[in-house]
């Protein structure tokens, strides 16, 4: 158990847990979800943190496809300018390393963006909060228990 499935579980939301074996060698973690769990692209998110100009740190969830628009991310956030923050503020603020970070049960909130593509399915993959596992949970949910809202980024 992860503390992103402990919050599904505790708030008595329904999710699938999929797991699979991480290379270490491979980097790009949510393609490898996509691969090993043969799942669709457009339906794996993953969960990156960055900084904001004024050193807020903030959670966006974006396809494993595509790359995050900055400059739209930081109009979205209300900053001047976002950026990828340091890998150790990552896991000092998240409780989770690089390559398992879930938006789910991080040690401390942070602004949650999802990206709007996921409105339009009913169920998206995030990281479970470890490497190799994935949840499978209706990206409303994953909203309301972040606190987060959708943008375009």
């Amino acid at each position: 158990m992860t503390p992103a499935t402990k919050l599904l579980k505790k708030h008595r939301i329904n999710f699938d847990l999929l797991s699979y074996e991480h290379n270490p060698k491979d980097q790009n973690f949510g393609l490898e979800a996509v691969e090993k769990l043969n799942l669709p692209a457009e339906k794996v998110f993953k969960t990156l943190v960055l900084e904001t100009s004024e050193q807020t740190l903030i959670v966006a969830i974006t396809p494993v496809s595509q790359q995050i628009n900055l400059k739209q991310l930081a109009k979205a956030c209300n900053a001047k300018k976002v950026y990828m923050a340091a890998p150790q503020k990552v896991e000092n603020s998240t409780g989770y390393i690089l390559g398992g970070v879930s938006p789910l049960g991080q040690k401390k909130r942070l602004a949650t963006y999802l990206h709007a593509s996921a409105e339009k399915f009913e169920t998206i993959y995030v990281s479970a909060g470890k490497r190799g596992l994935e949840i499978a949970v209706p990206p409303n949910c994953l909203l309301n228990l972040c606190n987060g809202q959708y943008a375009n980024f």
